[in-house]
């Protein structure tokens, strides 16, 4: 069977914890050229779309020799199908209930074993600080989420709102701090959820007449993870129910830590109590790894993994994968299954074979050309000086600037970069790099200014 084979592929791609959580439990069913795979909820179907999907694809096109083109994940919503709450990993109130009770009455000692384990199913076991790769971007933030944890509730970081575009670690750092917590105090109530789960919980609570059960287990925390706080817009009976718990848990002085795509005061949409208490604490934003975040990103995943990824590939890899971590993992779990299916081990005409369509698209998109004319017109100077020769400071910082954005976005060598510029010599680029990383560091708003162009070449 199709699904029996990429199940036997994705245990050597993946680790094992991922696996036998993520993978074994799906269901698979043939149809035609498409393979539908089958999750017990949709939180597991958009882990699943996010992290595996791409992997699955392509071993499943390889794997039937090219008769299967496409795989779909779906909630399993036939009788009897999906997995029970204590099989599948628990994100919503009903882990912090114990299982369900069976004829023969168990000790206390396993049910506080089962408490206990359903709880720790909240988190993702791989979401530590251990496997979390810092970098310039997200030190600030690891710092602080590492402090939470000896001082869980001050006022100073509570509640703790994390922020940043889609796939940066913001869910990582969040979980690590719940899997820390557990670890080091296993009876500490902890609870991790997206904002649409809390929707959906609520919702369910009120249908089953069980809302009071919901605010009970909502409030008794010591630590509230809720995901992408901002999908609660228009939601307003949720907005509310969500308000008085947070209230209550700030009240108890027990730890909330949020994460958004968006800074608080940006989110308008939003009721202006509830984003004026996201402001008591502390937000801290998380940017996109800069190069060297992404090389030791790709290295230590793929040493997770026992893959062997030599530097240079890593190198190439994170010079063209520039949005975020998921992609950057989506590229490496291309480029491992391209190489095993081919049989060699991992060099760059494997990684070039690999990432052709990401090389085209980025070809296509960002170039050194389109980055002279964005800082161009970011600085209101005429494009002829930014590869002109004059010296004078209002045109060498943004040239500079600009050749810095064109070694991080675009991967060409120096010497390239240089002809770009006017024909420059390689020297001279790279002590414009270098110049570009002391300025990100010790100015602010040259900083801000290198952030902002990044994000309009990305969008």
């Amino acid at each position: 069977m199709l699904w029996t084979d990429c199940l036997t592929r994705l245990r050597q791609e993946l680790s094992g914890n991922v696996f036998t959580m993520w993978i074994r439990p799906l269901i698979a069913e043939e149809l035609n050229d498409t393979l539908r795979l089958y999750a017990p909820n949709p939180y597991w179907t958009r882990y699943i779309q996010e992290h595996h999907l791409e992997l699955i694809t392509i071993l499943a096109e390889q794997m039937s020799e090219g008769r299967v083109r496409k795989v779909e994940i779906l909630v399993d919503s036939r009788p009897g199908a999906i997995l029970s709450a204590n099989e599948q990993p628990a994100t919503t109130t009903a882990a912090l209930q114990s299982a369900p009770a069976v004829m023969v009455k168990p000790r206390k000692e396993k049910e506080e074993s089962t408490v206990k384990n359903s709880r720790k199913r909240l988190l993702n076991p791989l979401f530590t600080f251990s496997l979390f790769v810092e970098g310039r971007s997200n030190q600030m933030a690891a710092e602080t989420c590492r402090k939470v944890l000896t001082q869980l509730g001050a006022s100073q970081h509570n509640p703790l709102f994390l922020y940043g575009p889609t796939g940066l670690g913001k869910t990582h750092l969040m979980q690590a701090v719940g899997n820390a917590l557990l670890q080091a105090k296993p009876n500490a109530r902890v609870m991790y959820m997206t904002a649409e789960s809390f929707v959906q919980d609520f919702v369910s609570s009120l249908q089953q007449g069980k809302v009071e059960e919901f605010k009970k287990n909502c409030r008794s925390l010591d630590l509230l993870l809720v995901d992408d706080i901002h999908l609660l817009a228009g939601k307003e009976a949720s907005l509310v129910e969500f308000f008085y718990t947070f209230n209550a848990l700030l009240d108890e002085s027990k730890q909330i830590i949020l994460t958004s795509d968006r800074y608080p005061k940006e989110l308008t949409e939003l009721d202006a109590r509830l984003v004026s208490r996201f402001s008591w604490g502390l937000s801290v934003g998380v940017e996109p790894p800069d190069i060297e975040t992404r090389i030791e990103i790709l290295l230590k995943k793929a040493e997770s993994n026992g893959v062997d990824l030599p530097r240079n590939c890593a190198l190439f890899v994170a010079q063209q994968v520039v949005a975020n971590v998921r992609e950057l993992e989506g590229a490496l779990n291309k480029v491992v299954a391209i190489s095993r299916f081919k049989g060699t081990s991992i060099d760059l005409d494997v990684v070039r074979e690999s990432l052709k369509d990401v090389l085209a698209i980025r070809a296509r998109t960002i170039s050194t050309e389109n980055i002279q004319r964005v800082v161009s017109e970011y600085f209101r100077i005429p494009l002829k000086e930014i590869v002109g020769p004059k010296r004078t400071r209002i045109y060498a910082r943004p040239r500079q600037l600009a050749m810095g954005l064109a070694r991080e976005l675009t991967g060409d060598s120096f010497p390239e970069i240089g002809m770009a510029f006017g024909g420059r010599d390689h020297s001279t680029v790279m002590h414009a790099c270098e110049k570009v990383l002391s300025l990100r560091e010790q100015d602010p708003i040259f900083n801000e200014d290198y952030k902002n162009l990044q994000r309009l070449l990305q969008s």
